[in-house]
């Protein structure tokens, strides 16, 4: 009597025959084993190409954010932007990247970090081409909260894709640096394209990143495998959906707080953001499948990756967003003169950060992060009083410009270079997409209040200075912060 054949495990591949098909996508044997699914003509991961195109797209979707710096007076003047929406030029993009990052990270590690990647870049070409199409300061605004939803599906997955292809040890620690560095890269050629092509129209520089996306999505779809750690159960919708409305809502706040802290709008979107997030507690208690683990709360290397993106954001983006507009005003710098001068900055921040992985094994990211702030707030302190309204800069000012450009972009280089690291090595390897959407939230939730603050302070009677302290205060807040969180023994 022939004996019945048994179904299929759900958790784990069917025994494979000589007779049998291979199931083309079987779950991992163990919840901590990266499978990589076949995809195209390549069945396993190849590092060297993965590295390529997650470091590529990251510098896309970073030019991206950064374009606006050295061209807002221009766009405000082609849009008719008012002075009070000047904020939402820069904040757009940071507002749907901390309202999507985490989703986007989460959800990658369970239904494929390849896939939500291509979605991504394929997204950020569409929209930086829509954005570049606008011709009111509303629908630049809304393009530019859509390119940042896309960054995050970019940034959240690359790190994930990145574990799955180098293994624990040296080369996954010089991956995670040189993508770090990438961060940098983009960051410094944003502003350098912007303020080149922005010359001629300021719809160029976007026109020429929409196509760079469509480009790197085109051979991110020959060239990268799939990559997932499912848990099983339902996805966390409900936890997304609470998450991104606590997200807007705070950043919203942020940003029309430029115009006046004290007004009834901004504190009913602040509260609904306090009561949102703890919804979103609740709701990540009960879920089968949370967007994060609440146990990581807990746990102090996360905690450090969380505070040293949130303060990089705060003091380091927050100012120097703004920073071009400053020097444009201040030096009477054009606009690409103005980004030259931030690429000194940024440039050396690739540089460094390019380098830092050679302080793997004698330098804890947690150290790394400490001196970057350090050396931030150091160079910034030099720069008070130098950027007083005057058209006529004296030798003076540019000798202590300079050197300050340089000090603070070697401390970003170290930032840049560890907090990748940090964000990857702090949750279990089969979360590493979520680690990196949470530090990058941070991040960005930081960036957008920053910029928010930097803006509002700037332009109020304590004038450039007043940023600058600013910058100096959060940067010496963080240094102490990432010290104290150090693993208990």
């Amino acid at each position: 009597m022939a004996q019945p054949v048994r179904p299929r495990s759900r958790t784990g591949p069917a025994p494979v025959t000589p007779q049998a098909e291979p199931e083309p996508h079987p779950r991992p044997p163990r919840p901590d084993t990266h499978h990589h699914s076949r995809s195209h003509s390549h069945p396993h991961p190849r590092p060297g190409p993965t590295l390529a195109i997650t470091a590529a797209a990251t510098a896309v979707a970073l030019m991206n954010y950064t374009s606006p710096m050295t061209t807002v007076p221009g766009i405000s003047a082609a849009l008719a932007t008012p002075p009070s929406g000047q904020a939402w030029l820069l904040n757009g993009t940071p507002l749907g990247l901390a309202a999507v990052l985490l989703v986007a990270g989460s959800l990658a590690d369970d239904y494929g970090r390849r896939r939500l990647f291509l979605i991504g870049t394929l997204a950020l070409g569409i929209t930086t081409a829509l954005g570049a199409l606008a011709t009111d300061t509303l629908t630049f605004t809304l393009a530019r909260i859509a390119q940042g939803a896309a960054s995050a599906a970019i940034l959240a997955t690359s790190l994930g894709l990145l574990v799955g292809a180098f293994p624990a040890g040296a080369a996954r620690i010089r991956a995670t640096g040189i993508w770090g560095a990438f961060v940098s890269a983009g960051i410094a050629l944003g502003p350098l394209l912007a303020g080149s092509l922005g010359s001629v129209d300021w719809r160029l520089p976007y026109a020429v990143l929409s196509l760079a996306a469509l480009v790197t999505a085109a051979l991110a779809f020959r060239t990268l495998t799939e990559s997932r750690a499912p848990r099983g159960g339902r996805p966390d919708l409900a936890g997304a959906a609470v998450l991104g409305l606590a997200m807007t809502a705070l950043l919203t706040a942020l940003t029309l707080g430029r115009d006046g802290w004290l007004r009834a709008p901004i504190g009913l979107l602040l509260l609904a953001a306090l009561a949102l997030t703890l919804g979103f507690l609740a709701v990540e208690r009960r879920a089968a499948a949370p967007l994060i683990d609440l146990s990581l709360l807990r746990s102090r290397p996360f905690l450090a990756s969380a505070a040293g993106g949130l303060f990089t954001g705060l003091a380091v983006i927050g100012l120097f967003s703004y920073l071009p507009t400053l020097l444009q005003q201040a030096l009477g710098l054009s606009a690409l003169n103005s980004a030259w001068l931030f690429l000194l900055w940024s440039g050396t921040a690739f540089l460094v950060a390019l380098q830092a992985r050679r302080l793997t094994g004698r330098v804890m990211p947690r150290h790394q992060l400490a001196v970057g702030f350090a050396l931030h707030a150091v160079a910034v302190l030099s720069l008070l009083g130098t950027l007083g309204v005057t058209a006529h800069p004296g030798p003076a000012v540019w000798l202590r410009l300079v050197p300050a450009l340089v000090v603070s972009g070697a401390g970003s280089g170290l930032l840049n270079a560890a907090l990748p690291r940090l964000a990857v090595e702090s949750v279990p390897p089969e979360r590493a997409a979520m680690g990196s959407g949470a530090n990058n939230t941070a991040r960005y939730i930081g960036s957008s209040a920053g910029v928010a603050v930097t803006i509002a302070i700037a332009t109020t009677g304590t004038g450039a200075n007043g940023a600058l302290l600013l910058s100096v205060g959060l940067a010496l807040l963080a240094t102490v912060t990432v010290l104290l969180l150090r693993e208990r023994d």
